[in-house]
């Protein structure tokens, strides 16, 4: 982390992350902020790609999809324990990163982003057809609780708190690789391909690097996506959330770890309260990312930062002129 702030904004992180819960009193908002910090373990991985090695990517919900209904069929059809289930999602999400990054990661700019977007719909589309294996559109049922040493995560409160412990720490993986010659390195490549390689490091390595870690992260959450609603469908995992993904690390700051907890946030919580324009969901991300490119171009956070700087600009001026 760096330096002071970084530790006090980690901090201030623990302490609402932790203690909120426990002003609510409906049990609704609690599963709000449960989806929310799930959506929030993709979007710091895919910030780590788009905001930190300039990599689009516009089908992260495939990693989603695969590791969800990975778990789903090995806990529900096999009986393994979730653990187990979760653990082998995430590794096959690995793989097939590695082996999508691969060739993939080679292209630039708007070829990577279709490639990319090319997998997600044969992904989504996979789903959809397999009827026998994964339900076909009509979705996968039945999928158990998460459970760890035979504890069960029944409560919303006890999930709550799961995955908060996990965004933490996916957070701090992040911040620690931001600080790092991995992450020097990353900046290095959003800035200058050609140049990062003059300097010799290797660009394909970190670049597939980050890609495997971004959809590592994907498929955590998508696990724990699965055993929290019980339930999971082609359509949660299709294009628009891809987009939707996309627009929350924007919206939040592509160039902060957290702006991706910010955007995940706000876009998880803004539909329950719009559910009136339920229809126009996709033309209100599209509306709100123009907005945010506009008027905040470095997000949330950026924005939070300006003002913090000119608000405390306009107190040491009145207090220069107050001596």
């Amino acid at each position: 982390m760096e330096g002071k702030k970084g530790i006090f904004s980690f901090l201030i992180f623990v302490v609402i992350t932790f203690g909120f819960p426990w002003m609510l009193t409906n049990d609704y908002y609690l599963s709000i902020l449960i989806l929310s910090g799930i959506t929030a373990i993709g979007v710091v991985g895919l910030n780590l790609l788009l905001g930190y090695a300039g990599q689009i990517s516009i089908g992260h919900a495939a990693f989603f999809g695969i590791s969800a209904y990975t778990s789903a069929i090995l806990t529900t059809n096999y009986g393994l324990s979730v653990g187990t289930g979760i653990f082998s999602g995430i590794a096959l999400s690995s793989v097939v990163a590695v082996i999508i990054g691969i060739p993939a990661l080679k292209l630039k700019a708007l070829s990577l982003a279709m490639a990319t977007l090319g997998f997600g719909l044969i992904v989504y589309i996979f789903l959809n057809e397999t009827i026998t294996l994964t339900g076909g559109p009509s979705g996968f049922v039945g999928i158990p609780r998460f459970n760890i040493l035979g504890y069960d995560f029944y409560s919303d409160l006890a999930y709550y708190y799961l995955v908060a412990i996990i965004l933490t720490f996916v957070i701090i993986i992040s911040l620690n690789i931001i600080n790092s010659r991995a992450g020097r390195a990353l900046k290095a490549i959003h800035s200058s391909e050609n140049a990062a390689m003059v300097m010799g490091i290797n660009v394909a390595r970190f670049k597939l690097f980050v890609f495997v870690l971004s959809a590592v992260f994907a498929a955590t959450a998508g696990g724990l996506y699965a055993h929290y609603l019980s339930f999971v469908a082609p359509s949660s995992f299709d294009f628009h959330f891809s987009i939707k993904l996309i627009v929350m690390a924007v919206l939040g700051g592509m160039s902060s770890v957290w702006g991706g907890v910010i955007g995940a946030l706000f876009l998880t919580s803004m539909p329950e309260f719009l559910r009136i324009y339920e229809e126009l969901e996709t033309i209100l991300y599209g509306l709100i990312l123009i907005l945010c490119m506009m008027f905040m171009p470095q997000g949330i956070v950026g924005g939070i930062g300006k003002l913090s700087g000119f608000v405390m600009g306009m107190f040491s001026r009145g207090g220069g002129r107050n001596e």
